[in-house]
């Protein structure tokens, strides 16, 4: 796993935390950040978030600490997109939470990088339609 490309702030974030599955949160970084060159990440919503122009994806934060999360989005701001049945899932990988938004969760380090692959397609897809 690369981390060169890992934002300061985020490490510092997720270090003060103290994340229980911190593991699981590094692999779900370097994965997002391996889908484009163009992603970068930062500190939104006091979690590990990603953006290209825009915000898209937020990880969990300390306190939702049964599974890795990551929740797709389309910014801060509800913009009327439809982009459910717009991303390619064939793993049925992502719980629907609306139109705009949705959910993707691992247990174990081990599904996340069984399923790495298919999160970056998500993830490369996501970023174009929004």
């Amino acid at each position: 796993m690369s981390i060169q490309r890992f934002a300061p702030e985020v490490t510092a974030l997720l270090d003060a935390n103290k994340h229980p599955l911190r593991k699981e949160i590094d692999l779900l970084r370097a994965i997002v950040l391996g889908a484009d060159a163009a992603i970068e990440e930062g500190v939104k919503w006091n979690a590990a978030s990603f953006r290209t122009s825009e915000w898209f994806a937020t990880l969990n934060g300390p306190k939702q600490v049964k599974v890795a999360m990551i929740i797709l989005h389309a910014g801060a701001k509800v913009k009327g997109l439809l982009l459910k049945d717009q991303v390619a899932d064939p793993q049925g990988l992502i719980t629907w939470l609306g139109k705009d938004r949705g959910m993707i969760t691992f247990k174990a380090a081990a599904d996340i990088k069984g399923n790495d692959k298919a999160l970056q397609a998500i993830v490369r897809d996501w970023i174009h339609l929004i």
